[in-house]
């Protein structure tokens, strides 16, 4: 067992201090099946990530500086643990638990970057997946 945290504890630590907060964190195995993550659980190279969360933001939609956000924090825990996340599928949720919309990450975004993705193509293909939920 290691002394760290789970990847999704970790992450839910770090992103509190943007006001996003996590609601739920689940990997998917080799055979598609989604697990929530376990403290002696370590995540393998490619491991698609599910990541739920609300913010405390007035907007009405998602915004860049929290997928900015999100995605800084994941690289960084990433970088310490020395692995690469697979596909990201993120749902952003208001304080009421009503959707605010989703957006994504494939396995190859994250494999290319730095390679021969720059951080400029990299945030572009993010942010054009986002999907706004209308809000009443």
């Amino acid at each position: 067992m290691t002394d760290q945290r789970p990847v999704g504890v970790a992450l839910e630590n770090r992103l509190m201090s943007h006001g996003i907060y996590v609601t739920a964190f689940e990997t998917a195995g080799s055979d598609g099946n989604t697990t929530a993550e376990t403290a002696d659980a370590a995540i393998d190279d490619g491991t698609r990530i599910e990541l739920e969360y609300e913010t405390v933001s007035e907007t009405p939609g998602i915004t860049s500086d929290e997928v900015g956000a999100v995605l800084r924090t994941l690289l960084a825990i990433a970088d310490e643990r020395e692995w690469q996340p697979g596909r990201l599928e993120v749902t952003s949720l208001t304080p009421e638990g009503d959707r605010r919309g989703t957006w994504h990450v494939e396995r190859e975004w994250f494999d290319r970057l730095s390679a021969d993705l720059s951080q400029v193509e990299f945030s572009q293909r993010v942010l054009e997946t986002i999907t706004q939920e209308a809000l009443d």
